[in-house]
Formats: structure tokens, sequence, C-alpha cells
């Protein structure tokens, strides 16, 4: 059953319905800062909404829990195909295969160990 569309803050002031939002697209470099974060398209406006908040705030608050845990899941099986495969090669790098899942458990926990 599909839940009733509903606003969500984008910050600045500025909201948008759930189900009018067709895609997020974070800011990088020099477009990032004094609180801008994500571009926001919205269907029926022509140039993307600018806001304050990222696009996983804004994934989360639209009810998308699994885009954002996507791209995590996609990097625990790459994580697991390249130790499979390292383990069959007979080359195993623990120290790199170490680092990414350290990065991977933090990315779960929010903690950096």
């Amino acid at each position: 059953m599909a839940s009733e569309p509903r606003m969500i803050a984008l910050g600045f002031g500025k909201f948008a319905r759930t189900d009018r939002i067709y895609a997020l697209e974070p800011l990088l470099g020099t477009e990032r800062g004094d609180g801008r974060r994500t571009k926001v398209w919205v269907e029926g406006v022509i140039d993307p909404i600018i806001a304050a908040r990222t696009e996983t705030t804004i994934l989360r608050d639209m009810g998308q829990e699994i885009a954002v845990d996507a791209p995590l899941v996609d990097e625990a099986l790459d994580l697991a195909a390249r130790l499979a495969a390292a383990a069959e090669a007979g080359r195993v790098d623990l120290s790199d295969l170490g680092r990414r899942a350290r990065r991977l458990l933090a990315a779960t926990t929010g903690s950096p160990e």
C-alpha cells in the first residue's frame, strides 16, 4: 500500500511533496557550502531547488530507507567478491581488506572505529 504524499522540509524555508521529487543530486566542491547540500529536482519546477539538507536525510524523510542503504549493501557485496577472488588466487591483501571492512563498518555505525 502506497503511503500518502506529504510535504518534507528541504531547508531554507522550502518544502516539497514527496510524490513530486524525482531526483536528488548532492552538491560537490565549491557548489557546496553555506548550508547548500543538495539539488532537489521537483516535477513541475524547471530548475532544481537547492536544499540545506543532505540527500540521505531527504531520502529518509521520503520513506526511502532502502535507497539510502543500497550503496552500503553494494559495497559489502563488492568486498565479499574481492575477498573470494583473492582467496581463490591465493593473494589475500589483509591490509586492503581490513581498511575496506573498517570503512564499511564505520558507515553502518557512524563510528570511525
